[in-house]
């Protein structure tokens, strides 16, 4: 887990504005402005005649619903969005790590995007079904996450 303090503007563009995160699972989000919005990224599968191939709500499917409650004249006093690499892509990004972690094995690997008002962070997380003390999985995710953001040119400071 690192901490990501990143550079407000520039993140709420490629998070509100641009597909940067679109691909990315949202597993559960909260903005206030004027009131408290909660989403959870869960899909309710008997909304639906046929059952959708993914268990959560993609970041793309619910970026602009999020843009319209958070933008206006004011700031939102604060949000937070947890976002998860899909579950289609733990095999690719495990894939020639040499772990002994398999895809079945994990829940999540997170990106917890927050916001109170001033500063935005970003908090890498991973979540296992199997109790290990090896943390070689964390290290690979937290440094794919910076390796993302340098990608995306999303200024960050690391601690």
């Amino acid at each position: 887990m690192i901490i990501l303090h990143l550079k407000t503007k520039g993140c709420m563009q490629h998070l509100l504005l641009k597909p940067t995160f679109d691909s990315f699972s949202l597993i559960e989000g909260e903005i206030t402005t004027y009131n408290t919005f909660r989403i959870d990224g869960l899909i309710q599968k008997n909304f639906f005649e046929e059952a959708p191939p993914k268990d959560y709500s993609t970041w793309g499917d619910l970026r602009e619903f999020c843009f319209n409650l958070i933008r206006g004249k004011r700031t939102p006093l604060s949000f937070r969005f947890i976002l998860s690499l899909p579950r289609e892509r733990f095999a690719d990004f495990l894939d020639g790590q040499g772990l002994a972690v398999t895809p079945a094995d994990i829940q999540g690997l997170y990106l917890n995007f927050k916001y109170d008002g001033t500063n935005l962070t970003c908090v890498t997380g991973t979540s296992l079904s199997i109790f290990t003390m090896d943390k070689t999985l964390e290290n690979l995710w937290d440094g794919y996450a910076k390796g993302f953001f340098l990608k995306q040119e999303i200024d960050f400071e690391a601690f």
